[in-house]
C-alpha cells in the first residue's frame, strides 16, 4: 500500500479549481486536513463573524469529499506542529497546500516546509488564491506597485488565466486513522445569545458560492457598472465571503464573467469589465499586504504616524451601534452588525466618517469589520481603511472627507436603505430623511448627531494639512 498523501485545507474550502488538492488526489490516498490555528495569527485570529462563516463552509466541504469516503480531519493549534503530528502519525509520503499571503504565513509555510523535509516527507505549495501571484506583476524597475491604476493595467494586459480545472474525478481515501476533533466542540458558532439569527440569508460552502455567482450574472451584471454603488438595490456580486474562504477562486469568476460578456455581444462589455476590475483590487490588495506585511497594522505613509488622532470610547461605541445621528452611516452599522455584511459603498462612507469626522484611528474601525464582517479578509480589510484613512499605498487624497448627508441623498435617493435599517425614520419625508435633525420634530427614538460634519470636516483638514507641514 503506498503512502498517504496529506491535503492541508486553509482558505481553499473548495474541490474545484483546487490545485493543491489535484496533485494531493494524483500523489496516493488522501488525508485531508484542516487546522484551526489561534496561535499563529496572534490578534489577527478570526473573528466572530468569520468562525459563523468557518463553521458552515466546513460542515459543506465535509459533507462534499464524504461523496468520496474521504473525512475531513480537524485539528486545533499551531498549524506548524499539528501538521508535523499528522505526517508523522499517518506516516505520509507528501504534504500539498494552497500558498497564503498573511504577515504570518512566509514564516509559517517555511517552518512547515522544514518539519516536512525532517520526516522526509515532499512538501508542495501551490498558488490558487489569486489570479496573479506577487512576485508576477511588476513595475519596469520591476518593483511592486503602489497604484491601482496602473497594477489594474499591467493585469489586463497579461490576459485572461487559465482554464478553471475540474474537481477530482475520484479520490482515495488513505486506510490509515487519524484522530479528528468535532467540529461542534470548536464552538464556533454563537450560542449564547445566537447573535448570528441575521446571517440566515447566506449560503456558505461550494455550492452556495457557485449558485451566487451564477445569480449574480444572471440577476445584477447587467446593472452592475451604475447600480453596485446604490446600497438600495441588489446589484452587487456578495461573492467576497465565497472568495475569501475560497469555496469560489477567482479563476472561477474571471472565467465565468469573460463567457457571459462573450455571449452577450458587447451587451456586458462595461459592467463586465467593471467588476472584474474589482477582483483586481482584492488582487491588488494582497499584493500590498505581500509586500508590505506591516499594513493591517502601521501606516503605509509614514507621516501619518504622527497624527493626532482622538481617543473617544464613547464616540466609537456610538459609530459601531450605528447611533450617530447621520442615517446612512447608521445603517451600515445595523446592516452589519445584524447580516455580517456592510454595502461597498456604505463601508466607505462609515470609514469616512469614523476617520475624518471623529478623528478616531483607522485601526480602530479595521479591527470592529474583523470582528463584524463574514468577509473580513486581512489584506482588503487593510488596504481598504488605508485608502480612506489617506495613509495608504494608493491612497484617497487627504481632502476627500465623504459628506454623508449629500452620500445618504446622492446613494439612497428614496431612503429605502436607511429605512430599513433605521426604522425610527420610517415616516419621515424624503426631503428630511438623511437630515433628520432638520425635521420640524425630534424623531423618537432616533439619537442626535454626535458631531456637527461641517465642523468635523474643518477640524479634520486642519489635522490633515498639519501633516505636510511638518515636513514629513
Amino acid at each position: 500500500m503506498s503512502k498517504p498523501a496529506v491535503m492541508w485545507f486553509r482558505q481553499d474550502l473548495r474541490l474545484a479549481d483546487n490545485a493543491a488538492l489535484h496533485r494531493a488526489a494524483e500523489a496516493g490516498p488522501l488525508i485531508c486536513l484542516y487546522v484551526l490555528d489561534d496561535v499563529t495569527p496572534g490578534v489577527w485570529a478570526w473573528g466572530g463573524a468569520s468562525r459563523w462563516w468557518l463553521h458552515k463552509s466546513l460542515v459543506q466541504l465535509t459533507e462534499r469529499l464524504a461523496r468520496f469516503k474521504t473525512p475531513l480531519i480537524l485539528r486545533r493549534g499551531a498549524a506548524d506542529k499539528v501538521i508535523a503530528d499528522v505526517l508523522r502519525e499517518s506516516g505520509a509520503a507528501s504534504l500539498h497546500f494552497t500558498r497564503d499571503y498573511a504577515p504570518w504565513a512566509g514564516a509559517l509555510e517555511k517552518r512547515i516546509k522544514d518539519a516536512a523535509e525532517a520526516e522526509n516527507v515532499a512538501c508542495h505549495r501551490y498558488g490558487g488564491f489569486l489570479l496573479h501571484e506577487p512576485e508576477a506583476i511588476r513595475t519596469g524597475q520591476n518593483e511592486p506597485y503602489k497604484v491601482f491604476t496602473p497594477f489594474s493595467r499591467a493585469c489586463f494586459a497579461v490576459g485572461d488565466p487559465r482554464a478553471p480545472r475540474p474537481a477530482p474525478r475520484n479520490i482515495t481515501p488513505s486506510s490509515g486513522h487519524i484522530h479528528s476533533d468535532r467540529l461542534e466542540d470548536w464552538r464556533l458558532s454563537p450560542r449564547h445569545p445566537d447573535w448570528s439569527t441575521g446571517f440566515a440569508d447566506w449560503s456558505p460552502g461550494e455550492e452556495g458560492a457557485r449558485r451566487r455567482l451564477e445569480s449574480f450574472i444572471a440577476d445584477a451584471l447587467a446593472d452592475y457598472a451604475d447600480g453596485r454603488d446604490r446600497p438600495d438595490l441588489e446589484r452587487t456580486s456578495r461573492l467576497s465571503p465565497h472568495l475569501h474562504w475560497g469555496e469560489i477562486s477567482p479563476v472561477q469568476c474571471w472565467t465565468a464573467l469573460r463567457s457571459a460578456m462573450a455571449a452577450a455581444h458587447g451587451r456586458l462589455d462595461r459592467p463586465g469589465e467593471k467588476f472584474l476590475s474589482e477582483l483586481l483590487w482584492r488582487e491588488f490588495s494582497c499584493h500590498l499586504l505581500h509586500h508590505w506585511p506591516d499594513l493591517p497594522d502601521k501606516a503605509f505613509q509614514a507621516k501619518f504616524d504622527d497624527f493626532p488622532w482622538r481617543h473617544d470610547p464613547k464616540a466609537l461605541t456610538a459609530w459601531q451601534r450605528g447611533e450617530t445621528g447621520y442615517p446612512i452611516v447608521d445603517a451600515g452599522l445595523r446592516e452589519l452588525w445584524t447580516t455580517g455584511y456592510m454595502h461597498n459603498r456604505v463601508r466607505m462612507i462609515a470609514a469616512s466618517f469614523l476617520i475624518k469626522d471623529l478623528l478616531i484611528d483607522w485601526r480602530a474601525g479595521e479591527k470592529w469589520f474583523w470582528d463584524t464582517l463574514l468577509d473580513a479578509d486581512i489584506a482588503n480589510n487593510a488596504a481598504s481603511w488605508q485608502w480612506v484613512a489617506g495613509s495608504g499605498a494608493d491612497a484617497a487624497p487627504y481632502f476627500r472627507i465623504f459628506n454623508p448627508v449629500l452620500q445618504g441623498e446622492k446613494f439612497d435617493p428614496q431612503g429605502d436603505y436607511v429605512r430599513k435599517w433605521c426604522p425610527e425614520l420610517r415616516d419621515l419625508p424624503n426631503a428630511v430623511l438623511h437630515r433628520p435633525w432638520e425635521h420640524e420634530t425630534d424623531v423618537k427614538g432616533y439619537p442626535a448627531r454626535i458631531v456637527d460634519h461641517a465642523a468635523a470636516r474643518d477640524r479634520a483638514l486642519l489635522a490633515l494639512k498639519s501633516l505636510g507641514r511638518s515636513g514629513a
